[in-house]
Parts: C-alpha cells; sequence; structure tokens
C-alpha cells in the first residue's frame, strides 16, 4: 500500500485507469447490446473524460474518507490486512460508483434535464454490483499486485538483529 504522496499518486492513477476503464466498457457494451472489439476502443474516448474526474474525487476527497468510514469497522494492526483492505474497497464503492454514475449520466449519457435523476439512479444500479464485485475480485488484487512489484516493500532486518 502507498506510503508517500508520490505512491499514492500512482496507486490512485492505477486503480482509476483500471476501475474507470473496465466500467466504461461495461456501459458502452450495454448500451450496444454486447461485446465488440470496437467496444475496448471507444472506451478510451470516455476515458479521457471520466478518468480525471474519478481522480479528484478519489484522490482528494473518497480515498480519504473511505478510510476513515471503513476504519470504524476494522482496526489496522488488530484486524486481518483482507479485511482492511474489503472495507475499504467496499466503502470506496458505495462512494465513487453514484458519483461516477452521475458523472457519465451527465457528461456521456447527455440525460434530458426533465430525465437526469431516472437516468443517474437507473446508471447507478446497474453500475454499483459491476464496480463492486470488479474492485474486490480484479482491479484491487491486480493493482494491489502490479503496485507491490513498483514499490517492494523492505523486508525487515529481523534476521540481522538476532
Amino acid at each position: 500500500m502507498p506510503k508517500t504522496k508520490f505512491q499514492e499518486v500512482v496507486f490512485t492513477i492505477m486503480m482509476v485507469f483500471v476501475m474507470v476503464y473496465a466500467m466504461i466498457i461495461y456501459n458502452i457494451a450495454l448500451n450496444k447490446g454486447g461485446m465488440t472489439n470496437e467496444v475496448f476502443l471507444l472506451a478510451f474516448h470516455e476515458l479521457v473524460i471520466m478518468g480525471p474526474i474519478a481522480f479528484i474525487l478519489d484522490f482528494f476527497l473518497f480515498g480519504f474518507l473511505s478510510k476513515k468510514i471503513a476504519f470504524g469497522f476494522v482496526t489496522p494492526g488488530k484486524d486481518a490486512q483482507i479485511m482492511i483492505v474489503l472495507a475499504i474497497s467496499a466503502v470506496s464503492v458505495a462512494f465513487m460508483c453514484p458519483c461516477m454514475s452521475f458523472a457519465a449520466t451527465v457528461l456521456i449519457k447527455h440525460a434530458p434535464v426533465s430525465q437526469i435523476i431516472p437516468t443517474w439512479l437507473q446508471t447507478t444500479a446497474m453500475n454499483f454490483p459491476m464496480a463492486f464485485f470488479w474492485q474486490i475480485f480484479y482491479a484491487g488484487p491486480f493493482v494491489r499486485f502490479v503496485f507491490g512489484k513498483l514499490f517492494p516493500e523492505k523486508e525487515k532486518a529481523t534476521a540481522s538483529a538476532e
């Protein structure tokens, strides 16, 4: 997990890319009625819009808030690391999914003003299960694995202390 501000920025960029790109692919596939090779390319056009929004929300607001709320349920140093990671991830999705779904409703779906709320609610309802399971089972573990390879933690020198 990130230890410095630089590492937090790198981790957030990685997570945003993996989460947002996958969610855009999912939404385009839903709109087109299925997956095609074209969907992967179309997703990059929306990533340019949605990626910076997700980064700003996560890095400056929900990253901190998610940890604060998750630490009301789990205690670092006391609870298993996996429980801490799952709690933070779940709270993060609970905040990010409705906000990103709203941004997509306004910026990408171009819903009429009179239909923004129902379109946003439907978008959130469709996105939440995908975002939750993608984060818990795929994006989170993948990004943490790659991040760990980029920034390996120094092994504790217990053997040299003996």
